[in-house]
């Protein structure tokens, strides 16, 4: 009932910079906070970016002054403008919304992702 999909991974080189969007489809009533997290294989996935519907964001340590986090809340879509790439951020990059959505018996909340998108950082 709902989907995240993910697009503007690839590969660049260090220095470089990419845009990564996601957009949000299906029965959503509402999005509160949306975001960004990334993994690599063997590790935990951790969180890059959120921001609220009302725009307050939340950068990890290692992206701040490289990364921003926006969102089109009339589209549902939230982007990650990433500059000043570094090897050490090649990774799956994932989507994650906070939502309530419409089920068959009223709103319901939900947790969803993305599919993931690839991002590689190397010379």
């Amino acid at each position: 009932q709902v989907q995240l999909v993910e697009s503007g991974g690839g590969w660049v080189q260090p220095g470089g910079s990419l845009r990564l969007s996601c957009v949000a489809s299906g029965s959503i009533f509402s999005i509160n906070v949306m975001g960004w997290y990334r993994q690599t294989p063997g590790q935990q996935r951790e969180l890059v970016a959120t921001i609220t519907s009302g725009g307050r964001t939340n950068y990890a340590d290692s992206v701040k002054g490289r990364f921003t986090v926006s969102r089109d809340n009339a589209k549902n879509t939230v982007y990650l403008q990433m500059n000043s790439l570094k090897p050490e951020d090649t990774a799956g990059y994932y989507c994650n919304a906070e939502l309530y959505y419409y089920s068959g018996s009223g709103l319901r909340r939900y947790d969803a992702w993305g599919q993931g998108t690839q991002v590689t950082v190397s010379s």
